[in-house]
């Protein structure tokens, strides 16, 4: 009899187990969804699985992969670019589905839009540095640049006030100082003429520098004779000084000249750090009995010695030039000083000493009319560099060839004819010139580029050469714009390393979404460059 039902009830468990049922027996329109079967009953699942979590392993192995390499070839693409444009002088270097310019002019960038984008055509780069130049000469009582410059003050011989040189930005600056002369002895006796020195200073900014123009020592027929050449005080014959130092020597026939000077601060009469340039001063002549004395001049680095045997001799870089020592002993001349001019012995017929790093010494009383040394020249400051010394001849200064030489400055006085009117020597001259440069926020606009689809997303590479250090997407900040420059998004730069080396030619990559901007398939690019210089030399731009 068949069997038309059976009753589950009447099956207990595991009656009939998975041997009892043939393979292919149950179909899956027979088994129920939820019913579990084991891996081991599905021939070769176990493999397949295992097989296809492998694959699904090394296809994500292979996708990390490709992605890197695709961001390196899309970085050797606008290398490449750059190199292409370098070889055969292209300014825009047109890819598909992108642009490369290697700054060879600005063809390339849109002016208009652009601000303080200086271009430097020689070395075809794009800066966000200006550079200027300064030239500022002092005399005692004038300057030449108002900007940068107050003016000294001489209102008596002996007396004034330094001028100041003072600028905010860093500059290199270069020095000249042309010492002052000596006045003019009796009797066809002439004063030394001054010294020159001259040396590179790096100027940091902001800071002041104070200079004195270096008086001419008083003649003997003004009766300025017996006042020191502005500068200051020096000491007496006990050692004392009651002010800053800087003055030429008094002497009966005439006074030594004052130094020129430059420095960081006042000129001081104990100290020498502050002291950057120095001009000698000339001496003073003496009288013009057989042999004439005739002033010795402002130095190089040591001062040049009054003409006879009896005269002050020139300072030096370390010590001043001795008093001269005539038959009248113990009326011996002053010794120069440390920025100071030795005295004439007072009573005695003679010049005083010419200031100068160290002063030349006065002369001696009586006998010859002797006549006073001239001072050292000085550059030694660490700070300065390429210094030089020129030293007075005579009556002539020293430096009167070089370039912002300024006609009757640095000179000695003259006594024209016996018994005539001897004059004053000629004050010096101080001339600053240098360069300097001065970053400013700038930007850089591209001109629009076609893309041939809507992009949804762009890559920069920016070719660029620090200056100074800037801080990436601070100082140097890149944005991307598809709808020609009126949407712009940034993309985050980072150093992809330098170019060369060390050279400070360096690649840099950044990428934008831009699919959140108006539609749209005019490309530009812009650099927002501020706060530390740097030079660009070529973008490129890709999209997709």
């Amino acid at each position: 009899m068949a069997i038309n039902k059976i009753n589950t009830r009447s099956i207990q468990d595991t009656t009939v187990t998975s041997d009892d049922i043939q393979d292919s027996a149950i179909t899956n329109a027979k088994v129920s969804p939820s019913a579990a079967i084991a891996q081991s009953k599905i021939s070769g699942l176990s493999t397949s699985i295992s097989n296809l979590c492998s694959s699904v392993s090394t296809t994500n192995t292979n996708v990390t992969a490709l992605n890197t390499k695709i961001t390196a070839a899309t970085n050797n693409i606008a290398l490449l670019g750059f190199k292409m444009a370098v070889n055969d002088g292209l300014t825009v270097f047109n890819l598909i589905d992108g642009v490369v310019d290697e700054f060879h002019d600005e063809s390339g960038t849109d002016e208009a839009e652009g601000s303080n984008d200086t271009y430097c055509a020689t070395s075809d780069y794009y800066s966000n540095t200006s550079a200027g130049a300064i030239s500022a000469g002092f005399s005692l009582t004038a300057v030449t640049e108002a900007d940068t410059s107050t003016a000294g003050t001489n209102p008596a011989h002996g007396s004034g006030t330094p001028a100041t040189f003072a600028y905010a930005n860093p500059a290199t600056l270069t020095i000249n100082a042309w010492g002052s002369g000596g006045a003019g002895g009796y009797d066809t006796t002439d004063g030394g003429g001054g010294g020159f020195a001259q040396g590179t200073y790096s100027f940091s900014g902001p800071d002041t520098l104070y200079i004195i123009a270096g008086e001419g020592g008083g003649n003997y027929s003004s009766g300025r004779k017996n006042q020191n050449a502005f500068g200051g005080d020096h000491p007496d014959d006990s050692g004392e000084a009651s002010g800053n130092r800087g003055g030429g020597g008094k002497g009966e026939h005439g006074g030594g000249g004052g130094l020129a000077y430059v420095g960081t601060a006042v000129v001081d009469q104990e100290s020498a750090p502050e002291i950057l340039i120095v001009g000698g001063a000339g001496g003073a002549g003496g009288q013009g009995q057989s042999p004439a004395s005739t002033g010795g001049a402002g130095g190089g680095t040591t001062g040049e010695d009054g003409s006879n045997e009896d005269s002050g001799k020139g300072g030096t870089q370390s010590a001043g030039g001795e008093g001269g020592t005539g038959p009248q002993a113990p009326k011996y001349g002053q010794d120069g000083g440390f920025l100071y001019g030795g005295e004439g012995n007072v009573g005695g017929a003679g010049g005083g000493g010419g200031a100068g790093y160290y002063g030349g010494g006065g002369s001696s009383a009586g006998g010859s009319h002797s006549s006073g040394g001239g001072g050292s020249s000085y550059f030694g400051h660490p700070q300065i560099t390429s210094g030089s010394t020129e030293d007075g001849a005579a009556g002539e200064g020293g430096g009167t060839a070089k370039t912002g030489y300024v006609a009757c400055t640095s000179e000695g006085g003259t006594s024209p004819s016996p018994g005539g009117s001897n004059t004053d020597g000629e004050n010096g001259y101080v001339l600053i010139t240098g360069s300097f440069s001065v970053t400013q926020s700038s930007t850089i606009v591209s001109n629009a580029f076609a893309a041939g689809s809507v992009p949804t997303t762009s890559r920069i590479v920016v070719f660029e050469e620090n200056i100074d250090t800037p801080t990436l997407n601070t100082d140097i900040i890149a944005s991307i714009s598809r709808d020609g420059g009126t949407t712009f998004t940034n993309a985050t730069l980072a150093d992809s390393g330098y170019v060369t080396g060390s050279s400070g030619q360096r690649i840099l990559t950044g990428q934008a979404t831009i699919s959140g901007q108006p539609s749209g398939q005019s490309m530009r690019w812009k650099l927002a460059l501020a706060n530390n210089g740097v030079k660009i030399h070529g973008v490129a731009l890709q999209w997709s």
